[in-house]
């Protein structure tokens, strides 16, 4: 069995590095885990593009994390580089059964964990600039400068019960 599944709280790192803003999340990962303390009851980990099986395994699985936590590039069109919480109930509907690798990756998973598992689940977002349809790497300034903050958040979420 997998460590993540023992763990209090996991903390996901969702997006595609190749894809401009796209690559937040393993870019707050990344931050993370070079510069903060980890909690010994958290696991951190950049899932890239592959959300859906991590969350998949975990709906089967009998030990379940009590938090997960979602680190996440969108477009909601607020101000570049801006860090915000959503909920699950914040997905545009549009977006709940959508398996998109540039926006909410298996929505309709994280709301059946939430509901049916009682597992809390927590999305920090960033709002992206640039996340183009072709090959373009690396991160705008604005959300750069968001990595710090969104670690922050994510680990103050972390350690509450």
């Amino acid at each position: 069995m997998p460590k993540y599944y023992k763990k209090r709280v996991l903390i996901l790192g969702v997006g595609n590095i190749l894809f401009g803003d796209d690559g937040f999340g393993p870019s707050a990962v990344e931050y993370m885990l070079k510069n903060c303390e980890i909690p010994e009851d958290v696991y951190v980990m950049d899932v890239g593009i592959g959300s859906g099986d991590i969350l998949f395994n975990i709906s089967l699985s009998q030990t379940r994390p009590e938090k997960i936590i979602i680190l996440d590039a969108v477009d909601m069109k607020k101000k570049p580089g801006a860090v915000f919480q959503l909920s699950v109930d914040d997905l545009p509907s549009s977006k709940l059964s959508d398996f998109s690798l540039h926006f909410f990756p298996s929505a309709n998973i994280l709301k059946k964990l939430q509901e049916q598992m009682h597992i809390s689940i927590i999305i920090i977002a960033c709002q992206a600039v640039n996340m183009p349809d072709c090959v373009s790497v690396g991160l705008s300034t604005p959300v750069q400068a968001a990595l710090k903050k969104a670690a922050e958040i994510a680990l103050r979420l972390a350690r509450k019960n």
